[in-house]
């Protein structure tokens, strides 16, 4: 897909097309005007079995090219099915919805508290507290790492979450009460990294049996830091908020994240999808994996190829550039050939499995709209271990919802370990 049709496809998704008896009016991205799309010959007076005639647009960029721009592709998006009525063939516009189960989603909501503090405890119980031999005891790693993802879950600040912390050990849950401080120390410690770490991967465990295809993008949080330099060619300082970079896998169907990777702001997508894919691929068969043009890469096709999965990573550049490639798939070439052939052939089939990848942009429009998309620590430590609690309890509330929609039985994440 090329961005053509990537900002196509945005149009119809995020604007109102207008259609009239001449055709389409499409607005603009960049201003309040609009452009008329029109068919060469009325589609109403189209025979069956005619091929649907080409289309013009009032835009600059059609006029300049002669061919498909983004407005063209928003019109044909947008039109998904024809209907044959009297021996005419006519377009109409169909709007594409999801079916969504109400009674199961609105029990997992309003459930969503009471089962999600239990299946926390659960949850940090399996995480072993370090040997201590001499000073003072420390507070059990189990209770902070509960009390540091029931934080970020709540999104309070360490003082007006201690009332929390003292209702947790009166229910049980904890064997602890932390002072708020003890917290914040926690949550930027370096024991705490791994620990989270592994319990992304084990509250992600109880859909395995559910999740094959798999997507992988990255999204950034924004913190409280600042960076500043001098602009040595316009003699001035310039600054600005600096941010981290999370890289996830998730699987398509219930948006578990399956492994994460987190580096700072600048950091390039394509080096994390092989750690990433060889974390999911421990505790889940990979079938699909979808990715972006920016995890395009050689290594990364075979990285999927070699654990029997299929990559749909649409490849950079024009793809009349491709060379060698002939109208029949290819036999006994490498990964990166046949699906240039599949890319460059069979663009429909492509893309019907590459749009899974919409997924994992739902995961982190879940993560940072029920979460927060800022960060409240200051160091990096800190910064990375809030976004790991927040991808934890993201995990929670998809097994909580997975709990109501799809009937799944956990009894206990030690056994499902």
């Amino acid at each position: 897909m090329d961005t053509r049709e990537q900002r196509g496809m945005q149009i119809a998704a995020t604007t109102r097309l207008r259609r009239t008896s001449e055709g389409w009016i499409v607005p603009s991205q960049s201003g309040g005007t609009s452009y008329r799309v029109r068919p060469l010959v009325p589609l109403r007076r189209a025979l069956p079995g005619q091929t649907i005639p080409d289309y013009t647009c009032t835009c600059p960029d059609w006029e300049a090219r002669g061919r498909d721009c983004k407005h063209v592709f928003a019109v044909e998006f947008t039109m998904r099915r024809e209907v044959v009525s009297d021996g005419m063939v006519t377009t109409e516009e169909v709007t594409i919805t999801y079916s969504q189960e109400w009674a199961s989603y609105n029990r997992a909501q309003c459930q969503e508290k009471e089962t999600f503090l239990p299946m926390l405890a659960d949850l940090c119980s399996t995480l072993p507290s370090p040997q201590q031999s001499r000073g003072r005891p420390r507070m059990p790693l189990s209770d902070m790492t509960f009390a540091c993802v029931y934080r970020v879950y709540e999104g309070l600040s360490a003082r007006r979450f201690d009332s929390d912390v003292r209702e947790s050990q009166a229910k049980g849950l904890t064997e602890v009460d932390p002072h708020f401080n003890t917290v914040l120390r926690y949550l930027r410690s370096p024991e705490m990294t791994p620990a989270l770490r592994s319990l992304v991967e084990l509250s992600a465990l109880p859909l395995r049996a559910v999740e094959q295809d798999f997507a992988i993008d990255s999204t950034g949080f924004s913190t409280c830091r600042w960076e500043r330099w001098y602009d040595a060619k316009w003699g001035k300082e310039r600054s600005r908020q600096s941010w981290v970079k999370l890289h996830a896998m998730c699987g398509v169907r219930t948006n578990i994240v399956t492994a994460v990777e987190i580096s700072g702001g600048h950091g390039n997508d394509s080096p994390y999808l092989v750690p990433t894919l060889a974390t999911t691929a421990q505790n889940f068969t990979i079938r699909e994996v979808s990715a972006d043009k920016a995890y395009s890469s050689k290594k990364n096709h075979a990285a999927v190829d070699d654990l029997g999965g299929t990559p749909y990573i649409p490849f950079k550049g024009p793809m009349h550039a491709i060379q060698g490639v002939l109208p029949e798939m290819p036999t006994g070439t490498s990964t990166w050939h046949r699906m240039q052939y599949l890319f460059a052939y069979q663009r429909d089939t492509f893309l019907a499995h590459y749009h899974k990848r919409s997924n994992v942009e739902t995961v982190f429009s879940m993560i940072k709209g029920k979460f927060g998309g800022a960060l409240r620590s200051k160091s990096e430590i800190g910064q990375m271990n809030e976004i790991l609690c927040k991808v934890v309890a993201h995990n929670l509330c998809v097994l909580i919802a997975s709990i109501h929609e799809l009937g799944l039985q956990i009894d206990g994440f030690a056994q499902t370990a």
